[in-house]
């Protein structure tokens, strides 16, 4: 292959970070704004209705997190050819990242109907709790075509160095989901439904409407003709493959990351109730808490994409640090909040007595892992902008499928320490994902930079 000179050097420093992840992080921080407000609102109406909404989205949150994973390319690619540029061509990375969006949808949902009720009342959970759940989850996967519509837009928009209308359009959403949260979980509409399953189907009306005020906007975007939106699909086989290999990658990442987080609930499912509400709380707080990681990790993936398509090897290296650096800094801060709030943050959550005694002392314990997590996914999405996109799953199958959940299962139950066992396992492998990760980016960004050049469309080996 033939390596053109870059004629430009993207800016990938501090600057160019703190300017691209603001916004991503709001957005991100908006995702679990919409499942924090359907947690706090069902939670104070009916503990009992807690646990069916955790129940009932910890399957549909697999699929979901795996399907955002396999539509990955869309961000890394889209960044990568506008540091390369070739601009005009990533209209293809959307259209084609559009159609996985409905196909994986549409799968997405016919697995979670038919399998998700039998197997919720096949692996030990009480009946009651199986029923509720099982009636949320059906709701819940009727929203995920939608949903992932829009997550294929925003990573695009992301990839163009726009995050800001991703942000706006996701705090829209935001803003349908509360409304029709108050109005349908109290019973208040007249409708037969209240609780979580009155919960659900407003994430799924709030879904809808992001995925049409994304799309209507990049359609009426000045710059859409020339970036290839209108036009037929007509990459190149090479960067089709590209894209999809980074999606594989980071799909069956997510898959067993959050396949294993899913487990932890449905192994606080078999301390009943009161260990199930108490873990809803810890997990969703975290998962709040990882927004902000989570969105750094996608600013630091599209600066890392830019230098990589920019044939700019030291420019993924400091993209990467820098992206490290700053997201282990927050998370740090991050965690010195929480630990004297935890009481506090947990009666947002619930007033009931053991449910907060429980849930206290397992968030206190929690921001053990903060800055470990934060590190792991900064690391791993810059891995796969630099084309390194196998290391990280294998990665994570280790940390969080090996390691994490037999011992959070051995912790929880076999060992008796209930939800503050399934933490003590979070923190372990967070900890382990964490070094493996930064160590293989040490590895792979020092090996690229005494590379003289880096070909742009070539995945390291």
């Amino acid at each position: 292959m033939i390596e053109a000179e870059p004629q430009t050097r993207p800016s990938n420093g501090l600057g160019a970070l703190l300017n691209l992840a603001w916004p991503v992080v709001l957005s991100r921080l908006g995702i679990m704004a919409m499942g924090l407000t359907d947690a706090i609102i069902v939670g104070r109406y009916s503990s009992d209705e807690l646990a069916f909404h955790a129940l009932g989205w910890a399957p549909t949150s697999v699929l979901l997190t795996t399907a955002v994973g396999l539509l990955m390319g869309v961000q890394v690619m889209t960044a990568r050819l506008i540091g390369s540029g070739r601009p005009h061509e990533v209209g293809a990375v959307l259209r084609r990242g559009i159609i996985y969006s409905l196909q994986i949808g549409v799968v997405s949902v016919a697995i979670l109907t038919l399998i998700g009720p039998w197997a919720m009342h096949r692996i030990g959970i009480e009946p009651d709790l199986a029923d509720g759940a099982s009636l949320a989850l059906i709701v819940f996967s009727l929203s995920l075509p939608m949903y992932l519509v829009s997550v294929a837009a925003q990573f695009f928009l992301e990839g163009l160095g726009k995050p800001a209308p991703g942000m706006n359009a996701m705090w829209l959403a935001n803003a349908v989901n509360l409304g029709l949260n108050l109005w349908l979980v109290p019973g208040l509409s007249g409708l037969p439904v209240e609780g979580a399953v009155a919960s659900a189907w407003a994430t799924f009306f709030a879904r809808a409407s992001l995925a049409v005020f994304l799309v209507a906007y990049i359609w009426r975007m000045p710059q859409a003709r020339a970036l290839g939106v209108f036009n037929p699909p007509k990459l190149p086989r090479q960067d089709i493959i590209e894209q999809r290999k980074v999606g594989y990658a980071a799909g069956v990442s997510y898959c067993i990351e959050v396949s294993a987080f899913a487990a932890m609930t449905l192994v606080a499912g078999l301390l009943g109730a009161i260990g199930t509400a108490a873990w809803t709380v810890v997990l969703n707080v975290s998962a709040v808490v990882f927004m902000v990681p989570l969105g750094l990790a996608a600013a630091t993936g599209v600066l890392v994409s830019r230098a990589y398509g920019a044939g700019d090897p030291g420019g993924v290296q400091r993209a990467g640090w820098t992206g490290m650096a700053v997201v282990g800094t927050l998370a740090f801060v991050i965690a010195l909040i929480v630990w004297p709030t935890a009481h506090l943050i947990s009666l947002a959550y619930s007033r009931e007595p053991e449910v907060l005694a429980l849930a206290s002392a397992a968030l206190v314990l929690a921001t053990l892992f903060f800055v470990a997590d934060a590190l792991q996914v900064v690391a791993a999405q810059a891995l796969r902008s630099a084309a390194d996109v196998w290391w990280p799953t294998l990665m994570h199958l280790f940390s969080y499928g090996v390691v994490m959940i037999p011992l959070g299962y051995g912790l929880a139950v076999v060992w008796g320490q209930g939800v503050n066992g399934i933490v003590w396992a979070c923190i372990i492998a967070s900890l382990i994902s964490a070094g493996l990760l930064c160590a293989r980016f040490w590895r792979v960004s020092h090996r690229q930079i005494q590379t003289p050049r880096i070909q742009p469309s070539s995945p390291s080996t």
